[in-house]
């Protein structure tokens, strides 16, 4: 009996001191102060210019996070669109220290790839986000609010031209020429290009160069979709206003003829049936002049959905199945559509 006792007692013992260490270190983890951001301070506005890219915009800072005990804490600048609640937060550096410089186009970069809208201001959010290990939580500041107007560079897109025996008669100059051609792009760089190409021949031939010369150039020979190295010219045999994909990875290619139309319940046709543009062939886009009411609009080809493009920013820039494109007011409106160029555009004009 007297060691039944002493085991329960030794036990007794163990699970006190376990207790204890528990309660103690629940009690050092939960004495923690976040950090605060001290400079700049809230409210101000940005504007930056390709001229100051390289400039320092600001150098944010902020005081130490505790998190109980010593230990080595890593910072990282954080921003989002104001409203977001940092639901895809932009990480603008990480360091061990209390401040980081911000550099103009690096801030920029950043913004417009996540959407902002150049040339407009617009609204972000900034907060500093502290961290050990992922054994112990996040803490994070107080929100900072402030605007930014980005700009818009120019980014020269990778790309392949498309020589052929149309480009004279079609307004490109002069035929089997690939410095005057129009060329396919290629916006993530991954070798798989797209553009639209105007062809106003009966028979139309062609062929992919990789520069604007012939040193290298793609065709098809056996006319089965797959690309050949100076393969034989490609020929489509109708007039057309062509959506071409080429994927040099795969040396596969897809052709598609398109005629575009403007829908929507702005337009006099609603969401029924669409108003036909008009290719101009000078300026290498799609016009209509029309009557509209308040409401929103697309633009689709061959009168089918499989093809249509809107706007997610609302930027200005066209996306392939993007959101409705909103007509404010009622009146006569002059709209464009432009898919000439790597970015595909438009613009809605009141007369």
């Amino acid at each position: 009996m007297k060691k039944i006792n002493l085991i329960l007692l030794i036990l007794v013992g163990l699970f006190a001191a376990i207790s204890c260490e528990k309660d103690e270190t629940r009690a050092i983890i939960g004495t923690y102060t976040s950090p605060a951001i001290t400079a700049p301070s809230g409210g101000g506005a940005y504007t930056l210019t390709e001229a100051t890219e390289n400039d320092t915009l600001d150098t944010f800072s902020w005081s130490s996070a505790d998190f109980g005990f010593q230990a080595a804490v890593s910072y990282t600048l954080q921003i989002e669109f104001a409203g977001n609640d940092f639901a895809e937060p932009i990480d603008l550096g990480n360091t061990n220290k209390l401040e980081l410089k911000v550099v103009v186009g690096s801030l920029n970069n950043k913004l417009v790839l996540a959407g902002a809208v150049a040339g407009m201001a617009n609204s972000i959010e900034a907060r500093v986000r502290a961290t050990i290990n992922e054994n112990v939580d996040t803490l994070y500041s107080a929100v900072l609010t402030f605007d930014v107007t980005p700009f818009e560079k120019v980014i020269i897109y990778p790309s392949v031209y498309v020589p052929g025996n149309y480009q004279a008669a079609s307004g490109y100059t002069s035929d089997w020429s690939p410095d005057v051609a129009p060329q396919l792009y290629s916006l993530k760089d991954n070798d798989k290009y797209e553009g639209y190409v105007n062809m106003t021949n009966g028979s139309n031939e062609f062929k992919f160069t990789d520069l604007p010369d012939w040193t290298i150039n793609w065709g098809d020979t056996g006319a089965d979709g797959t690309l050949d190295s100076d393969g034989d010219n490609i020929i489509l045999a109708d007039a057309g206003y062509y959506k071409m994909n080429v994927d040099l990875t795969a040396l596969t290619y897809t052709i598609m003829n398109t005629d575009w139309g403007l829908i929507g319940d702005a337009t006099p046709g609603g969401w029924d049936s669409d108003q036909d543009l008009t290719y101009d062939p000078v300026n290498y886009v799609w016009t209509i002049t029309l009557d509209l009411v308040a409401g929103s609009i697309k633009f689709r080809a061959n009168d089918d959905w499989a093809l249509n493009y809107g706007d997610d920013g609302p930027d200005l820039k066209l996306d392939a199945g993007g959101e409705n494109i909103v007509i404010g007011e009622a009146g006569n409106y002059t709209i464009t559509l432009d898919l000439s160029d790597a970015i595909y555009r438009y613009t809605v004009v009141k007369n």
